[in-house]
């Protein structure tokens, strides 16, 4: 009786083709026998698979390298990524601006594009029309075409569950439930990917920044309100409805009262103390040139950041949880006493970092998602027609 189990040789297909593709796009170049030794596959298998990347234009088969190759016999065969099969976009949608990226196949960003919102409650449509002219003013840029791109990520500041439906339980979150999917489907024929910013800017800080590797990783996205990407044993958590890592409970948290971000609080707090409006920059560059009123918004700010962290230590249990988003540039200054102040309110300290991304880091995280996208479905993918 067959065994109802075993993988269709349809999904062993698509499964090798994702093996081959991941190494690819990590190596320069690499021969059969690299290929074996990443992949577990057979020679003769990992030949199938490149035979056929090879037919459908995911790579080009380099000359052989014969100084290199065996005294005897044939040199060995030699793979690349075809740099001109395509390309995806990441995009970063918030309620006041969009950024889109452009990045090859390795994830090298090629190009960006920005443009901004005139209000946040704009028509669905006008909304939709402000992505749209963000990504076409980075392909421009990247001289890329429409056809060209092979799948989208999108990073949104609400939560969005497993098969891409945004959660509209609260007002804000309303604001990017516009139907961006179908629309860019019906003016470009892309493949939308819709997910929340703080998840991707975890997963971009586990493929490019301190958190690279680490399987128990929390991404505190902290500028404006504080929203957190779990990664728990590699695997990215969304919850029933994607909520998981909205932090509304931390208005019922002691010491932290609501999930404002650390931009707005130093900006709030440094006014009130001085009268003087200073943006959350100008308050770390006053604490650090000798301020007492901007260093003393700094000490709550550490404070009240190590009660958060610690809220996530004590119900995950993470190795290291990191503070991104556009104030990371500024935050490493908090590190010290959130360090001090974390043992007094949790007996699983994560080690504690700032993510050296900046406000890339959702974009980045977007591109990873659409890669892993493409990696995974290559074989259901058609490239545009275009020389190797």
């Amino acid at each position: 009786m067959k065994n109802a189990g075993a993988p269709s040789p349809q999904l062993l297909r698509r499964l090798n083709a994702h093996a081959v593709l991941s190494f690819l796009r990590t190596a320069d170049v690499a021969t059969g026998s690299d290929l074996m030794a990443w992949t577990g596959l057979t020679r003769a298998s990992v030949i199938a698979v490149c035979e056929d990347l090879l037919h459908r234009g995911w790579i080009r088969e380099l000359e052989a390298d014969r100084q290199s190759g065996q005294p005897k016999g044939r040199p060995a065969r030699r793979f690349e990524l075809n740099p001109r099969a395509g390309v995806v976009l990441g995009i970063d949608i918030g309620a006041a601006t969009t950024t889109a990226a452009v990045a090859d196949l390795r994830g090298n960003i090629i190009a960006r594009a920005s443009r901004s919102f005139w209000i946040p409650e704009i028509p669905a449509a006008e909304r939709i029309d402000v992505v749209d002219q963000a990504c076409r003013a980075a392909l421009a840029e990247a001289g890329a075409a429409s056809t060209d791109v092979l799948a989208v990520s999108a990073g949104l500041a609400a939560p969005v569950d497993r098969a891409g439906n945004v959660l509209v339980t609260r007002p804000f979150w309303r604001l990017f439930d516009v139907g961006l999917r179908a629309a860019l489907k019906d003016l470009h024929g892309w493949t939308v990917l819709l997910e929340n910013d703080a998840n991707l800017a975890a997963l971009g800080e586990r493929w490019h920044g301190t958190g690279a590797g680490v399987d128990d990783l929390v991404v505190l996205l902290a500028s404006e309100r504080i929203g957190a990407g779990l990664i728990e044993s590699g695997r990215l958590l969304h919850g029933l409805s994607g909520a998981a890592g909205e932090m509304g409970y931390l208005d019922l948290v002691d010491g932290v009262g609501s999930s404002a971000g650390i931009a707005v609080l130093a900006r709030e707090w440094y006014q009130a103390a001085t009268g003087s409006p200073l943006e959350a920059p100008e308050v770390f560059t006053a604490a650090a040139a000798g301020d007492p009123a901007a260093a003393a918004v700094l000490d709550r700010l550490a404070e009240r950041l190590a009660r958060v962290v610690a809220s996530v230590a004590v119900l995950l249990n993470p190795e290291q949880v990191v503070i991104g988003g556009a104030v990371a540039g500024s935050a490493g200054a908090l590190v010290p006493g959130i360090e001090a102040w974390l043992p007094r309110f949790t007996a699983t300290v994560p080690r504690v970092t700032v993510s050296p991304l900046g406000d890339a880091i959702v974009t980045i995280g977007a591109v990873r998602h659409a890669l892993d996208f493409v990696e995974a479905n290559a074989l259901d993918l058609t490239l545009a027609a275009r020389p190797a």
